[in-house]
């Protein structure tokens, strides 16, 4: 079971820190980062400046009440579009307080080491005194004070802390599930751990840092987008300028109010006040969803991403081959070829030598009895690709891939039955494993394994494929098999025989072509290909050298995550874009409030686009200063939630976009500038 997650937009403890971080973001040091607002505020300073003007009798700027009602209402644009930023801020640091519980300062048992000899004795210390490379001991009931890798033992470890899984995990020496994390609890055995981090380096430690925001950079597009809104800060700035020669022309006098209150409301103060919280946000959606990133980059670049790479084993796959049929050869009996294929699983320990057993029961064979035979059980190794057993009377039964066994055949001097050899390349181009048995260097026949492809997989990939997102199935099965599983599972391309070199070089060739590329993985031999992925997810369980690379790490372990990692990226780019186009739209529609209004006495012309027909100059101004203030706050559930999103073609996507938000964005301001002039006109 997942713990449950706060998914409230604005949980009641986290609104008045934002408020008060709202107040404080008003310094001008912080301001200069956001243009936009930036200059916002040095419009809010010189409309101070303009009613201490007026109170000391100056008469041609209007009415000190209707400055300060301009003054106020910019005052508050600001502190809406800090609260924005703020609350996005606050909603991460309350997920880093979660994870800060979980790295208390805990006792470590640190093991006293001599040259490469561990000493007996163990000192009990602060985790805080532990140092990268030293030792410590962890027994069932501890909890593991600092990131490392197991050197000695197995244990199953409670990791709910971080991840919210309650189901235990199993965690080893050597291999890819050798990774434990400070802040989760050993629950049975005993492990010795190295320390792999310094205090205050450790995973945890780094992942609070860049969740509370401390570390977060603006992302390229980020910082192409402020640039863009700071152009056209600059043009507006321009446009507001020229409009004195050309309001002297036309004998109309223009208050310092009506200046900056139309250069206020034409800038895209609304994109501007909420580009940062759509970027946090993206971040803390991220996290909601157990996958922590290294920086906002990696999960904008998850919303671009061309190519995926995905092993087949435990994503595309259940993860465990089981045997589905067995077929012996001409003149082999079917029980003597049953009974030698149990003989050659009984220490079989894997998942697939088990299921080998357990097709044979169903069979109606019993697991046969060695009782006290002094047998030798000959273990599979990656050189011999073979495993079985040699029993006192001299049978030698040997399992394994078809290749080694029929190497073992011939070098006997015996034949290789055609048969079986045309029943190994047809289970192959049906996505089966073939296993030869063999007694005595004399074929039996074929084990057949199958991999169960995961339901619904074939749609998930569907989906990526109407995002664009070209799937690629990285496997170590040979051609055959490969072939018919990607082709069953609906992927777009395959690697087989995967080494990790093959994983590298086919990122490379993907990047060399312009494409952005993804990978997930959980071992060291895993790390280049992560490292080189412009979005690597690494597992939490993997190895630290993994974690390093990767620039993402998925806390639950979930291979698919990539999938919904590809989706969140993509949500954050069309948010971003979508309100950006609903910004600039809006500004057109405040144009036609403002403009007209205050030169229509002079220009009657003007009263064609006059379409609002607003009460007065100062009520034109006051309500579309006042629309630019609310809609801030009004979009920041949208901005923090993000735009639902759909996979469908980017065309598609554009043309949805421009016309709800677009279109939306003109319309919108049209109806709330002219109800909030009509609510003026009852105390105007």
């Amino acid at each position: 079971m997942k713990r449950v997650k706060n998914t409230a937009l604005f949980p009641s403890g986290l609104v008045m820190t934002a408020l008060k971080q709202s107040f404080v973001k008003l310094n001008p040091a912080t301001m200069f980062r956001n243009p936009v607002m930036f200059t916002v505020e040095i419009g809010t300073i010189i409309m101070i400046g303009v009613c201490c003007w007026i109170a000391a009798g100056e008469t041609s700027q209007g009415s000190l009440t209707y400055n300060i009602v301009i003054t106020a209402i910019l005052f508050v644009t600001l502190l809406f579009a800090n609260f924005a930023e703020a609350i996005a801020e606050a909603r991460g640091k309350a997920q880093a307080d979660s994870l800060r519980r979980t790295r208390e300062d805990t006792p470590a048992k640190k093991i006293e080491v001599v040259g490469e000899i561990y000493m007996n004795e163990v000192k009990l210390i602060r985790s805080s005194q532990l140092r990268k490379g030293d030792l410590f001991l962890c027994e069932a009931g501890d909890m593991i004070p600092m990131d490392g890798e197991i050197v000695e033992g197995i244990a199953t470890v409670d990791e709910s802390a971080i991840t919210g899984e309650s189901a235990p995990v199993i965690r080893e020496a050597g291999g890819d599930k050798s990774s434990v994390t400070g802040g989760t609890k050993v629950l049975s055995d005993r492990i010795v751990v190295r320390v792999t981090t310094e205090p205050g380096e450790s995973f945890l430690d780094k992942m609070i840092a860049l969740v509370e925001g401390a570390s977060r950079q603006k992302t390229p597009n980020e910082i192409a987008l402020t640039i863009l809104l700071a152009s056209f800060t600059i043009i507006f700035v321009v446009v507001c300028v020229t409009l004195k020669p050309f309001a002297d022309y036309a004998n109309t006098a223009i208050t310092v109010a009506a200046f900056i209150s139309l250069f206020v409301c034409l800038i895209p103060t609304t994109i501007g006040g909420l580009l940062s919280a759509i970027g946090i946000a993206g971040m803390d959606r991220a996290l909601r969803a157990n996958v922590i990133t290294k920086s906002g980059k990696a999960v904008e670049t998850a919303g671009d991403l061309d190519t995926l790479l995905l092993d087949k084993t435990g994503t595309i796959t259940i993860g465990n081959r089981k045997a589905t049929n067995f077929w012996p050869t001409n003149g082999i009996g079917e029980s003597a070829f049953l009974e030698a294929c149990m003989l050659s699983s009984l220490a079989d320990q894997t998942p697939e030598g088990k299921s080998i057993i357990e097709l044979a029961n169903t069979k109606g064979l019993k697991t046969p009895s060695i009782g006290n035979e002094q047998v030798e059980f000959i273990p599979f190794t990656a050189e011999t690709r073979t495993s079985g057993i040699n029993r006192p009377d001299g049978t030698r039964i040997r399992k394994g891939a078809s290749d080694a066994i029929k190497k073992i055949v011939m070098k006997a001097g015996n034949g290789f039955p055609l048969e079986t050899e045309e029943k190994v390349k047809e289970v192959a181009r049906n996505g089966g494993t073939p296993l030869v048995v063999s007694r005595n260097e004399h074929v039996l026949g074929v084990i057949e394994l199958q991999d169960i492809i995961k339901p619904g997989i074939q749609e998930r990939f569907e989906r990526l494929r109407k995002m664009g997102v070209k799937t690629v199935m990285v496997t170590g099965d040979n051609p055959l098999t490969a072939k018919y599983i990607a082709q069953k599972a609906g992927v777009d391309d395959f690697i087989a025989e995967a080494k990790p070199e093959d994983k590298m070089n086919y990122i490379k060739k993907e990047q060399l072509g312009g494409k952005l590329v993804a990978m997930m993985g959980d071992g060291t031999n895993d790390a280049p290909a992560l490292a080189q992925a412009d979005v690597g997810v690494a597992m939490n369980s993997g190895t630290q050298a993994a974690k390093e690379a990767g620039n993402m790490v998925d806390l639950d372990n979930d291979p698919t995550k990539l999938i919904e990692i590809v989706e969140i990226g993509k949500q954050l780019l069309m948010t971003r874009g979508t309100l950006t186009t609903f910004s600039i739209a809006n500004d057109v529609a405040k144009y036609f409030a403002i403009v007209p209004a205050l030169f229509i006495t002079s220009i009657p012309a003007l009263q064609a686009l006059n379409i609002m027909h607003l009460k007065s100059p100062q009520s034109a101004i006051l309500s579309a200063i006042i629309f630019n203030a609310i809609i801030i706050p009004l979009l920041i559930p949208l901005a923090l939630r993000g735009v639902a999103y759909k996979p469908i073609g980017a065309s598609a996507l554009l043309r949805r976009n421009l016309l709800i938000y677009g279109v939306g964005g003109v319309i919108v301001p049209f109806i709330g500038i002219k109800l909030i002039d009509l609510i003026l006109a009852l105390f105007m």
